[in-house]
């Protein structure tokens, strides 16, 4: 108790440790649908999908995969918004025991060649309006199967199981070698999925991450860490019904905060997952009012537009029941509004990657503290300790935060000198700056990494920075975070022009545009004379910020 003070916090419902089955992450699903068959498991704009259809979509995806050739263990990026095909194809990748690469179907070519590069994917689920992007960066990786799908291509909840629409994708008609529709592939597969052995060890996904370096590097996260992560949040649910909930998801399943805290908790829950391809307030707020969801994982960004939303009180939203909001710092006026409007539970809690993703959170039925990221997860250990020796720090100071736990990677894909520097001493160290208070609670004071979080989506300075080097114009290049008050921080560019040249912002947004997801891009550039740099040659954030 002394060791870990927070325990003494936990509510008398949430045990302190738990037991994790060796068993592969889309069991889940499975028990779900033999338990609750009729139930549904997907909500999309109106229509749904029973767990017994979904169980039965997966295991004809899954042998589908083995049909084409894909190999157990080989490595299949999935790129889609928020749709059916995500999650059908996502559980049939795993029972097909290939390991899926989490891939934002925003990425530009350039992005998406260095991810397919790196993870070595052979196959690829993309949507037909990203088709040509994906065909143009073919050439240049190990990728010998493309899976197309429209966003409205099949909706078996519809009729009955196996109804498709006969409307296709229509870029690639007729289709090239190795091009194979989604809906083709599944109405022509077997009903049983392929026996294929997947151990609770085996690598069900690449995260990718960039770390301190800013070079992103896939976070291997084994069945066992997604599982015990799964668990560890169903467990801070205490007052969760199974195949009563309704969850809504509008964080981008690719993101692994919604794959764990939506998508795998929801299969856990035998909860009906509602799907938000794109996030539009006023439709948000139709689908609320509509589909009355009582679980809803998000990030401040949009608690906040909700609770400013001028005709908020024109919908039904006090239906929501409890929210844990992550990926940015929730601000306590946001929380405030947020549940006077609902009569929700809001809380605050924290991840990343590296850790499947979530290790600490605020209590929804207990002590909350807000501005704080809460207490540790069950069976999650934490400590902050002076980032330069390594020695625990006591209560109240400032150091690195590190943790351990059965959630934590197996390490980082190819990358072993960077998964030697990250799990020390069979610690996790998260590069963020933290302290703990005497009750175990925990705050984030800043980040080691100089990640830039925007609207919940991660931006790596370096990556900006590497871009506008490439720009004629410019001579020097730095990349902060700064605060604003709708996505938390934007991206904000310090400029020095080269010689003779007068570059605009709009020249250098534009410039950054076509290199980068368009919530990397600068939002604010401003131009210098000279940056501020140490004795050798180092800009000086620190001064900058």
């Amino acid at each position: 108790m002394t060791a870990k003070p927070w325990l003494r916090h936990y509510p008398d419902d949430i045990p302190h440790t738990l037991t994790y089955p060796e068993k592969p992450l889309y069991d889940f699903l499975d028990r779900s649908a033999e338990q609750y068959e009729k139930a549904p498991a997907l909500v999309f704009f109106g229509q749904r999908i029973t767990y017994g259809q979904l169980r039965e979509l997966v295991d004809r995806f899954a042998a589908a995969l083995i049909q084409i050739g894909a190999q157990p263990g080989e490595k299949i990026s999935l790129m889609l918004p928020n749709i059916p095909q995500f999650v059908i194809a996502f559980y049939g990748a795993l029972k097909a025991g290939v390991t899926v690469v989490q891939t934002n179907p925003l990425y530009t070519e350039d992005e998406l060649h260095v991810i397919l590069g790196d993870s070595q994917a052979e196959t690829l689920i993309t949507l037909d309006r990203f088709y040509e992007k994906v065909l143009h960066v073919q050439g240049k990786t190990n990728l010998k199967r493309i899976i197309v799908t429209g966003v409205q291509e099949f909706f078996p909840g519809l009729l009955r199981l196996g109804y498709l629409l006969k409307e296709r994708p229509k870029r690639i008609r007729p289709s090239p070698p190795n091009v194979y529709l989604f809906s083709d592939l599944i109405r022509s597969a077997p009903t049983h999925p392929p026996q294929i052995p997947v151990r609770s060890s085996d690598i069900a996904l690449f995260q990718y991450t960039g770390g301190t370096t800013g070079i992103p590097k896939g976070a291997m996260l084994t069945h066992k860490n997604l599982v015990a992560n799964t668990l560890q949040a169903r467990s801070w649910f205490p007052r969760a019904r199974p195949a009563q909930e309704t969850c809504l998801c509008v964080l981008p399943l690719f993101h692994v905060y919604a794959m764990t805290v939506a998508l795998n908790l929801s299969m856990a829950l035998a909860a009906a997952l509602i799907l938000v391809p794109r996030f539009q307030i006023d439709e948000l707020l139709k689908i609320i009012d509509r589909e009355r969801p009582s679980l809803f994982p998000g990030a401040p960004t949009l608690y906040a537009a909700i609770a400013n939303h001028p005709r908020v009180k024109d919908y039904h939203v006090s239906s929501i029941k409890a929210c844990i909001s992550g990926s940015a710092p929730l601000p306590l006026e946001v929380k405030r509004r947020f549940e006077e409007l609902t009569g929700a539970v809001l809380v605050e809690g924290y991840g990343l990657s590296e850790a499947s993703p979530v290790t600490h959170c605020n209590p929804l039925y207990g002590k909350q503290v807000p501005g704080s990221i809460g207490i540790p997860f069950p069976d999650t250990d934490a400590k902050i300790v002076d980032p330069t020796s390594g020695q625990e720090l006591l209560p109240g100071e400032i150091g690195e935060l590190i943790v351990q736990g059965p959630q934590v990677m197996a390490g980082y894909w190819n990358r072993p000198d960077e998964t030697a520097m990250a799990l020390r001493g069979g610690w996790l160290h998260t590069g963020d700056l933290a302290r703990m208070d005497e009750d175990g609670y925990f705050y984030i004071v800043d980040r080691l990494k100089e990640m830039i979080i925007c609207s919940g989506l991660k931006v790596y300075p370096r990556e900006v920075e590497e871009v506008l080097y490439k720009h004629p114009k410019v001579l020097e290049a730095a990349v902060i975070g700064v605060p604003d008050p709708y996505r938390g921080e934007t991206v904000k560019a310090l400029i020095v022009p080269k010689p003779g040249t007068s570059p605009t912002a709009d020249e250098i947004k534009a410039f950054c545009a076509e290199h980068l997801a368009k919530y990397k891009v600068p939002t604010i550039v401003e131009f210098r004379d000279s940056l501020p740099k140490s004795i050798v040659g180092k800009i000086l954030k620190r001064d900058l910020r």
